[in-house]
């Protein structure tokens, strides 16, 4: 449609109804092909690509509040003007499908080991089809301006290609190597795990102390995992504890075993912890592995990969790791070893994220990203300001990470992912293949069996997306991305591994900008969880409020690197938001409201309208700066009160004087006015809540479609102090001739004679219509006799407003209700004073409590005071 096409003021529906307007609103987007980006249009890049969700996920809360923050950015970015990309993907998920498959595989009476490898990925391949990617179409319901022609999925022949590709660039510069560490081990997946799926938890074990030894050259140690004791090396002590100085560099035998181990002096040790002597299992502890590196331990693997005790020579051998515990333990105990047990024992451990097992510390043979230098370009790139990280305060939390990174184990013993591209040779050749390069071929040649950690291909995320290793157009006109928006909570495992990707791979940081949002908590500010039974499904919410009630709650809470609070009551109270917005957009249209007219001179319009023009002119000059500072909460909450405050609730009401009681320019006027207003307060809503905002707007101004309007600027040529000033005195005397008309006990709709004088009417007479409109006062006639007056203080003086409110209201029962609050006011005060007439409450409560009596207190006295005045004001009953 051409700009100048005509409203069409019929369109609209009595009530705004969701359910029947998102999906096709959201089709029609796409249909249109508004999400797509054109890498040879000459218009500025804005990229975002998506973090990418496990192929095996579902939309949740967290999921829902920061895909709505990037779309509201990439939103705003496309009215601007932007060239906008924001692309879609998934993730697979190496974990968490095997989990899935497995669990499958199990109820039908078999597992993955016995169907075999090319089987089982070809199963993970066509529950991938038939089931993956569950949460793209969730994505549409929340109304994602994702580019779909773009979708991607790091299993995609384009992203393996890049995979290997860094892969074997990182082998060639020596970065890349094999060696045996201490690792995550989950037994039931016999895997390594990332940091990132070991949740710590608060458990209730025991603490064992035993002695090592007999007579004089005995020792005690304590542990909570008595089945290690099998693997240890050492037992260690502070080098200053003189308690057993004597004992240093001897020899004492290790129960069970009649092996001997070193008496070792080590600086980690705590001598005020326990006994002060501490066990050394270097294979099966992360402090234990590092004292064995310094004092050059045997590092003795006791468990073999499914948690079973295996190789130890001793009666335990075949027993599963908590079994031996116990076993140990009596073992033990039989022969007077045990010197005390503490249960329980309140104590942290790891736990699987997917098997949800205690995961067990383990000397492997694992494949290792040397991330020394890698990790220094990442760091560099934001200390030098190519990067920014948004809030500033967050910056410290990013150097924590990457100042202090251990080299990263990448290869996990599964079978869906990337198989790490290495052959082992007859000989002991160890050969990296390329992506382009044949894999050597002959007896006795093997590829390495494990996979690739699924964050290092997503770590490439950013530039794999768009086309590299190749040099496609989107790689040029899209890359570096402009931001990524994403939790903190994932800030060392996923955004330091593209930091140092992006640069290792590119030459170039993989984002200008780093925008940090916290976690969505429930309104008690707790952490959601199934297990707290606070967790909330959003699509629920979606159901019953809207998506963009859901949508504009999740924004308003958004301040940059804090924690979220969500409510079902905000939600509510979000709806209640679109559909004032709906009644009032269908009430300007019904009055004319036209957002093609140009807006007449400021000369030729009234104060109402010179003030609501520069009002609107301010909340476009600040929302465009926060949503540019990724400032969320403050142009949500900026929009909210204009809105619903200045906009509703004043101008709607000032200009219906001025379309019903003013001239034909007057009223042309108006309706330029309202529909300028309301144009750009939907066009700057748009971002927050698409789907009413283009119902409204494409009915509001014929045009077609509020994706691709562009964004308000602010010109200030309606700028008016004077009308500033007037208006907010208008708004003063409305308030408390309202509220004093309250304390009356009039009903709001009930007209009353009055008489307003004074210097400060005198400054705002022009608004004398208006005034009594708002609050239904009508003008005195001959014999106009007041019975009540009240003055109001402006910025030009004093306004007296007379009023004759006989036979308006029944004095008996306004005195009773009067009396009955006075009641209450009396009470209120009498209990503060009380307190605070306590000296042994004062001497204890703290000042915000007290501080907070004082202030009841107060406002009880205030209380009592207005009621006794408005009983004496009442007439003789």
């Amino acid at each position: 449609m051409t700009e100048n096409a005509q409203p069409q003021q019929t369109d609209l529906p009595g009530a705004w109804n969701p359910a029947d307007e998102e999906a096709s609103l959201y089709q029609s987007w796409v249909d249109a092909g508004y999400f797509t980006a054109d890498p040879t249009s000459d218009k500025p890049p804005f990229t975002v690509v998506i973090p990418p969700p496990n192929v095996t996920g579902s939309l949740h809360i967290g999921h829902a509040f920061e895909h709505t923050l990037i779309d509201a950015t990439t939103r705003f970015h496309r009215m601007l003007g932007d060239e906008t990309l924001y692309l879609p993907g998934m993730d697979h998920a190496s974990i968490a499908v095997h989990a899935l498959v497995e669990k499958q595989l199990r109820a039908e009476g078999t597992s993955r080991r016995e169907l075999g490898r090319e089987a089982f990925v070809e199963r993970v391949w066509q529950w991938k089809n038939e089931h993956g990617g569950k949460i793209l179409a969730q994505m549409k319901r929340l109304g994602e301006g994702v580019d779909w022609t773009r979708e991607r999925f790091t299993m995609d022949d384009g992203l393996s290609k890049a995979v290997n590709t860094i892969f074997k660039k990182l082998f060639d510069d020596g970065l890349i190597y094999r060696a045996e560490r201490l690792v995550n081990w989950s037994p039931e997946l016999r895997s390594v795990l990332s940091d990132a799926e070991v949740k710590h938890e608060e458990v209730e074990g025991e603490l064992v102390s035993m002695r090592y030894g007999d007579g004089e050259n005995a020792i005690v140690v304590a542990t909570t995992r008595m089945e290690t004791m099998l693997g240890d090396t050492a037992v260690a002590v502070h080098p200053d504890d003189e308690r057993y100085t004597h004992l240093i560099g001897t020899e004492v035998e290790l129960p069970l075993t009649g092996r001997r181990i070193p008496i070792v002096a080590d600086k980690h040790v705590d001598p005020e912890f326990g006994t002060g002597a501490v066990k050394v299992t270097p294979a099966h502890d992360p402090n234990d592995f590092e004292i064995g590196q310094r004092h050059d331990l045997p590092m003795i693997t006791i468990m073999d990969e499914q948690g079973r005790i295996d190789g130890t020579g001793t009666e335990f051998d075949g027993m599963d790791r908590f079994e031996a515990r116990v076993a140990v333990r009596e073992k033990l105990r039989e022969q007077g070893r045990i010197v005390a047990e503490k249960r329980p024992y309140l104590h942290s451990v790891g736990h699987s994220e997917r098997s949800k097992e205690p995961i067990e510390p383990r000397l492997s043979l694992q494949w290792f990203v040397k991330v020394g230098p890698l990790a220094k370009a990442a760091g560099d790139a934001v200390r030098d300001g190519r990067v920014n990280v948004h809030p500033p305060e967050m910056e410290k939390r990013y150097f924590d990470w990457v100042d202090n990174l251990h080299d990263w184990c990448i290869s996990r013993q599964l079978w869906w992912g990337h198989r790490i591209p290495v052959w082992y040779g007859p000989n002991d050749e160890v050969v990296c293949v390329g992506p382009d390069e044949e894999p050597p071929s002959g007896e006795g040649w093997t590829q390495d069996p494990d996979v690739l950690d699924t964050w290092f291909s997503s770590g490439l995320w950013p530039f794999s997306t768009l086309g590299w290793p190749e040099k496609t157009p989107d790689l040029n006109k899209f890359y570096p991305t402009s931001v990524l928006v994403t939790g903190y909570d994932i800030l060392f495992f996923w955004v330091v591994r593209m930091m140092m990707f992006g640069l290792y791979a590119t030459g170039e940081a993989p984002f200008k900008t780093i925008a940090l949002h916290g976690m969505v908590r429930d309104q008690f500010g707790k952490k959601m969880s199934k297990t707290a039974g606070n967790g909330v499904d959003p699509i629920e919410w979606m159901d019953r409020y809207g998506t963009d009630a859901l949508r504009f709650t999740l924004t308003r809470g958004a301040n940059p690197g804090t924690d979220v609070p969500i409510g079902e009551e905000w939600v509510a109270g979000s709806r209640n938001f679109t559909t004032k917005l709906w009644n009032a957009t269908k009430f300007a249209m019904m009055n004319g409201a036209d957002a093609n007219a140009p807006l007449p001179a400021a000369a030729d319009l009234t104060e109402a309208d010179r003030w609501i023009l520069g009002r609107l002119d301010s909340v476009v000059t600040d929302v465009t700066a926060y949503l540019a500072d990724y400032q969320f909460a403050k142009a949500t909450d900026l929009l909210y009160q204009f809105t619903w405050t200045e906009l509703c609730d004043w101008y709607l009401e000032l200009s219906k004087v001025q379309v019903f009681q003013g001239d034909e320019a007057r009223v042309t006027a108006t309706r330029a006015v309202l529909g300028h207003v309301f144009d750009t307060v939907l066009k700057l809503l748009h971002p927050f809540i698409p789907f009413i905002t283009e119902k409204l707007w494409t009915a509001l101004t014929g045009r077609e479609s509020l994706v691709i309007a562009p964004w308000p600027v602010a010109d200030g040529s309606y700028a008016d102090a004077v009308a500033d000033k007037r208006i907010a005195d208008v708004q003063k005397l409305v308030t408390e001739v309202r509220r004093f008309r309250a304390d009356q006990g009039l009903k709001p709709s009930q007209k009353v004679a009055a008489r307003l004088s004074g210097d400060g009417f005198a400054e705002i007479t022009g608004h004398d219509e208006p005034i009594r409109s708002l609050v239904r006062l009508t003008q005195p006639e001959d014999g106009f006799a007041p019975s009540a007056s009240l003055e109001v203080g402006l910025s030009a003086g004093v306004v007296t407003v007379e009023l004759d409110l006989s036979g308006t209201i029944d004095v008996a029962a306004e005195r009773k209700r009067l009396q009955k609050d006075l009641g209450a006011a009396e009470k209120e005060l009498a209990q503060a004073e009380a307190k605070l007439g306590n000296q042994a409450f004062i001497d204890k409560a703290p000042e915000p409590v007290i501080g907070k009596i004082r202030a009841r207190q107060e406002t009880a006295v205030a209380d009592i005071e207005r009621i006794n005045a408005r009983l004496a004001a009442l007439p003789a009953s």
